[in-house]
């Protein structure tokens, strides 16, 4: 699947705009994690972070998301890679995170909506953002309260990579497409 592809595909099935600025968020991490880790598959990292919600709007239950995604994807012909990570994004599938994929949509997911938020809140949006901003935030657990904090640290600790860095290079890469996203 391309990702203009994917874009349609996650167009169809997610009306809200939130939801479709939080996935371009993602899938935009997920092509700068894939720039430095596995250059030669950055068209299907983004893939893959472009439709890691896209049933969230139709299906939110833990009974049905992202199960119902993952099998329309399957019928679709997307790749297992992919669809594994679809469903490890998702603690409570019990699916484990075993490749780089999977690790960084987990990893990226929480902080992607984080750092939109924390845009949101701010004069110049993602213009100015430090990661010391960012972590100032993660303590005030009244800030983005639905944002799993336990869920970042996780994925951090899953990649192995350094706190600040990590924000760093998620910043970096959405401040790169600001526009696009309205942040």
């Amino acid at each position: 699947m391309t990702i203009d592809e994917a874009r349609a595909l996650m167009n169809e099935w997610t009306p809200g705009a939130a939801l479709r600025v939080h996935m371009e968020a993602v899938a935009t991490c997920m092509g700068a994690y894939a720039e430095q880790l596995e250059p030669a598959q950055r068209d299907r990292w983004v893939v893959c972070g472009l439709l890691h919600d896209m049933d969230y709007e139709r299906h939110p239950s833990k009974e049905q998301h992202p199960f119902v995604a993952v099998e329309h994807l399957r019928k679709l012909g997307v790749d297992e890679e992919i669809l594994t990570a679809i469903l490890g994004h998702a603690e409570y599938s019990g699916t484990p995170r075993v490749t780089p994929m999977a690790r960084t949509l987990f990893a990226v997911d929480e902080l992607a909506g984080f750092i939109v938020a924390c845009c949101k809140v701010r004069p110049n949006g993602i213009g100015d953002l430090e990661p010391s901003s960012v972590r100032k935030k993660l303590k005030d657990k009244a800030f983005a309260a639905a944002v799993s904090r336990d869920d970042i640290r996780k994925g951090i600790a899953e990649m192995g990579v350094d706190e600040t860095r990590h924000i760093q290079t998620c910043i970096d890469a959405l401040r790169a497409e600001r526009e696009r996203l309205g942040i």
